[in-house]
C-alpha cells in the first residue's frame, strides 16, 4: 500500500480551540497556515514546524498525518518526504509525496471546519457514520460496479447500536465492502485486516512470491549464464542463455528493497538505482537484443519507483499517463485537473529495444500503474499474460473514532483517450495461461515461453 498524505505562531496555539486565522494577502507567499485540499477529504496545518492533516467528511474530523519540518518547505512522515509549495498567490499552494506521482492543490481557508473543534465521539453508530460517509464522498467507483452504496447503509446501520463490539462492528464493515471486490480497499483493526480482490485472481503474499520465484528460477533460468537477485529480493535480473541476447527482469514489487521495514523512501530509491546500475550497463543496454519485464507477481509500492524505472527504457520524453482524484463529496464524477505525469529520459545508462511485459491478476497497484506507463513507451513493448488485478489509485488510510482504519481509493490513472482500467485491469495483447494448477503440474510457464518467443521473432 502506499501513502496517502501533510503557521503563524498564532496558528500554533489557536489550533486546538479552532480560532479563526486570517486569510493571506496575494503578495504573502508563505506557506504557512490552514488549508483545503482539492479532494481527498483533508485540511492541512502547516507551521511551526509541523505539517498535520486532518481527515474530515460532512460528519467527522479526525487527526490524520503529523509529519515533522526537514527543510524550507519539506516534512517527512514514516520516511517519507512531503514537499508544500506556494503558488499563484498566497491563497494558493500544493503537496507533492515523494513515494507518489503528482501534486495535491491547496486553497487557504480560514479557520478549521467546526467539527474539527471538538472531539469526535467513539461509540459504535458514530464509528459506522465516518466509516460509510469516507466511502460516501471519495470512492468513485461505485456505479461501475453496480453497487448502490445509500442501500448498504440502509441495510447495515439498523445492525448497530451502543452495545455493538469491535469484532461484530469489524465483521458489519468487511460485509459491506466485500462486494466492491476492490484490492485497495481494506478494513484494519489492529492485527486485523479484511480485503477482498478481483474475483478469480491472488493477492500476491510472500508465500506465493517465494514458490513462483522458485519455479521460475528451476525451469527458466536454470541455463542462465548471469542471473542474481537484488533489492532484498524484490528485483532479479538474468542474461538469458542462448545467442539471442535476451535479458530478463523480474520485479515483484515497488517497495520493500532493503531489509529495515521502516527504510525511507530515499534509501529505497538508491537501493533501486544500485540494482539499474548493476543491471543496465552501457554495455548490455547495447548488447541486449530484447528485455523480458516480470509483474506477474508484484505486490504494488511505490508509483514514483515505477516511474523511475521507465526512466531507464527510453530515450524520449513521453506521458506515461494522467491523474485525477474526486473532488466532489456529492457527486461521484467532479475530479480535480487531470495532471499528466511524464517520464523523462534518466541521465544514466538505458535499454530501449524491445520489451516483453510480463502481467496477471497478481499485478497489482503500482505493478499496474507500471505497466501503464508502458504503453505508450516509444518503441516496441507487448503485454503478455492476463489483465491485471485493476486497482490503480493511492490508497487513503482514513482513520475511524474507535481506532479502526478504512483504506480506499480516490483517483484514476487515464490513458491519453481518457479511458481508465480500474476494475477490468490492464489486458494483454497476448492472451497466455499464468501460474495455474495446470501450468506448475506440467511444469510449463506459458508466458515466459511466449516472451522469449516473441523476442526472438524481432530479430
Amino acid at each position: 500500500m502506499r501513502i496517502a498524505t501533510a503557521t503563524a505562531t498564532v496558528i500554533a496555539l489557536t489550533l486546538a480551540a479552532g480560532i479563526a486565522v486570517p486569510a493571506a494577502s496575494a503578495a504573502d507567499r508563505t506557506t504557512d497556515g490552514l488549508w483545503r485540499m482539492d479532494g481527498y477529504g483533508t485540511v492541512v496545518a502547516v507551521g511551526h514546524g509541523r505539517y498535520q492533516e486532518y481527515q474530515t467528511t460532512a460528519v467527522s474530523c479526525l487527526k490524520g498525518d503529523t509529519a515533522r519540518q526537514t527543510g524550507p518547505g519539506t516534512y517527512t512522515v514514516d520516511g517519507d518526504v512531503v514537499t508544500v509549495r506556494s503558488g499563484k498567490d498566497g491563497n494558493h499552494a500544493s503537496v507533492a509525496v515523494a513515494s507518489s506521482v503528482g501534486h495535491r492543490e491547496l486553497v487557504r481557508i480560514s479557520a478549521l471546519p467546526a467539527a474539527c473543534t471538538r472531539p469526535t465521539p467513539k461509540d459504535p453508530l458514530t464509528t459506522f457514520d465516518v466509516f460509510w460517509q469516507s466511502y460516501e464522498e471519495n470512492y468513485p467507483f461505485f456505479a461501475a460496479k453496480g453497487i448502490d452504496w445509500q442501500a448498504v447503509r440502509a441495510q447495515y446501520r439498523p445492525l448497530v447500536h451502543a452495545n455493538t463490539t469491535r469484532t461484530e462492528l469489524f465483521d458489519i464493515f468487511s460485509r459491506m465492502v466485500r462486494p466492491l471486490y476492490d484490492a485497495h480497499v481494506a478494513v484494519q483493526d489492529g492485527d486485523r485486516v479484511f480485503a477482498e480482490g478481483r474475483p478469480g485472481t491472488a493477492v500476491p503474499d510472500e508465500e506465493l512470491d517465494a514458490k513462483v520465484k522458485k519455479f521460475i528460477v528451476t525451469r527458466d533460468l536454470a541455463k542462465a549464464p548471469y542471473h542474481r537477485d537484488f533489492a532484498n529480493g524484490r528485483i532479479t535480473y538474468a542474461d538469458l542463455a542462448g545467442g539471442d541476447r535476451l535479458g530478463y527482469l523480474r520485479i515483484s514489487g515497488f517497495d520493500g528493497y532493503l531489509p529495515d521495514e521502516d527504510a525511507s523512501y530515499a534509501a529505497q530509491l538508491a537501493e533501486l538505482d544500485r540494482a539499474l546500475n548493476t543491471v543496465l550497463t552501457q554495455q548490455r543496454s547495447r548488447h541486449l537484443h530484447g528485455l523480458i519485464i516480470d509483474l506477474r507477481i508484484n505486490g504494488g509500492g511505490s508509483d514514483a519507483l515505477g516511474i523511475h524505472i521507465a526512466q531507464r527504457l527510453t530515450d524520449t520524453p513521453y506521458i506515461a499517463y494522467t491523474k485525477r482524484a474526486r473532488n466532489n463529496p456529492t457527486d461521484p464524477n467532479g475530479h480535480t485537473h487531470p495532471e499528466p505525469i511524464p517520464v523523462l529520459p534518466a541521465h544514466a545508462p538505458r535499454y530501449t529495444g524491445p520489451v516483453a511485459l510480463l502481467t496477471g491478476g497478481s499485478t497489482v497497484s503500482a505493478g499496474e500503474t507500471f505497466t501503464q506507463a508502458l504503453i505508450d513507451r516509444p518503441g516496441h513493448t507487448i503485454r503478455i499474460g492476463q489483465p491485471t488485478q485493476g486497482v490503480f489509485s493511492d490508497v487513503m488510510e482514513r482513520e475511524l473514532p474507535n481506532g479502526m482504519t478504512a483504506w480506499l481509493p480516490n483517483e484514476e490513472y487515464l490513458t491519453d483517450s481518457g479511458r481508465t482500467f480500474d476494475g477490468a485491469g490492464i489486458p494483454p495483447q497476448v492472451t497466455v495461461p499464468v501460474f495455474t494448477k495446470e501450468e506448475f503440474a506440467a511444469g510449463r510457464d506459458s508466458g515466459f515461453d511466449r516472451a522469449v518467443a516473441v523476442l526472438r521473432n524481432e530479430h
